[in-house]
């Protein structure tokens, strides 16, 4: 009789709290945007992921609302929203449920197909969007308002790492973000992390990362090794990219505390962005920087009127329309028959059904 087999859990199920606090996000397109901007849209979805949903289908009638009030039940913290006009693309990046909304100009993208086929060796994806990718801010060191937003709010779209506790094997991705100082436009590339071995030629790579080399051509393996032996010289190894790994990492031979040289194969998309605008609230509210607006003091204050006033209007308005609903619940429906009443009181009218829609 064979001896009954005894499960052992591998893995550490997440506890409720990380899941809640993690970032997760909604990669959106709205409205008509074409079949280049939908396959960016689909780029982005594998950048954020595994905290996105990556098959969300949007249906013509679907609101922003719909999307927020659905985030809002998921505990969805980001909402990415990619719209076109005849001149550009552009790209919102909104907080979730209060804001603040970061609002982009896509100067220029590359996909990940075409990306690819540039490349001489691709990287096939496999488990490294099981993780969510590092983040990298390059020269986001200004004392701008707006500089310190935007640091904030990238760091945010990805959850926070803690460098005592990480497993070597989850740092599989990078997100980088570079902000050009005289032009303002921040660059967006995602890349794979590998490790190689150094300070072997090509020749001794290949026997000790392959199981068995093709001797065919060759009398005594010496020969083997040293053949190209001066052409192996071009690829030269960056000492400063040179580290000790700390733990086991992916791969064959990546042992701790073996000497390896850090590898980055870049996966796309690529976006080149611009920040035009911030908005106070999620896609709505007061303007808190504008990059080809200026404002006095009192257009500032006049606006921030004139909005407080939309705000009651609309308040009072659902008043209201709350007290007719109650207010038709709880009379009786007229005798059939009898025209007595019929057209008085119709519960909410049509301008403020039109109002609450």
């Amino acid at each position: 009789m064979g001896v009954k087999r005894k499960k052992r859990r591998t893995h550490v199920r997440p506890k409720e709290d990380d899941y809640i606090n993690t970032p997760k996000s909604l990669v959106l397109g709205s409205g008509e945007v074409g079949r280049s901007v939908r396959r960016l849209i689909a780029d982005v979805r594998k950048i954020m992921e595994p905290n996105t949903a990556s098959n969300l289908e949007a249906r013509k009638g679907n609101k922003l609302r719909d999307f927020i009030h659905f985030a809002t039940h998921m505990s969805v913290t980001h909402l990415l929203i990619f719209s076109k006009t005849e001149s550009h693309v552009n790209l919102r990046i909104g907080r979730i449920p209060r804001g603040p909304t970061l609002h982009f100009q896509v100067q220029s993208y590359v996909l990940t197909g075409d990306l690819l086929k540039l490349l001489q060796r691709p990287k096939s994806p496999g488990f490294e969007y099981r993780y969510s990718p590092l983040v990298v801010l390059n020269n986001f060191n200004d004392d701008r308002k707006e500089t310190k937003l935007m640091t904030t709010v990238f760091q945010n779209l990805f959850p926070p790492i803690n460098v005592h506790t990480i497993k070597l094997t989850e740092a599989r991705r990078v997100v980088l973000f570079h902000l050009d100082s005289e032009s303002r436009e921040i660059e967006m590339r995602h890349f794979s992390i590998g490790v190689k071995t150094v300070g072997l030629s090509k020749s001794v790579k290949s026997i000790v990362q392959t199981n068995l080399p093709n001797l065919e051509n060759f009398e005594d393996v010496g020969d083997y090794v040293l053949r190209g032996a001066y052409a192996a010289e071009s690829e030269a190894e960056d000492g400063e990219s040179t580290v000790t790994l700390p733990q086991k990492f992916v791969g064959r031979n990546n042992r701790k505390a073996e000497q390896r040289a850090i590898r980055l194969t870049e996966l796309g998309p690529r976006l080149q962005l611009k920040l035009v605008k911030i908005q106070e609230g999620l896609c709505d509210g007061e303007v808190l920087f504008h990059q080809f607006e200026t404002r006095t003091k009192e257009e500032i204050a006049e606006m921030r009127r004139k909005r407080e006033a939309r705000i009651k209007l609309k308040t009072r308005r659902r008043e209201e329309q709350q007290k007719n609903v109650e207010k038709k619940a709880g009379k009786k429906r007229p005798r059939e028959g009898s025209d007595d009443g019929e057209d008085e009181d119709d519960g909410v009218s049509e301008d403020e059904e039109s109002e609450s829609s």
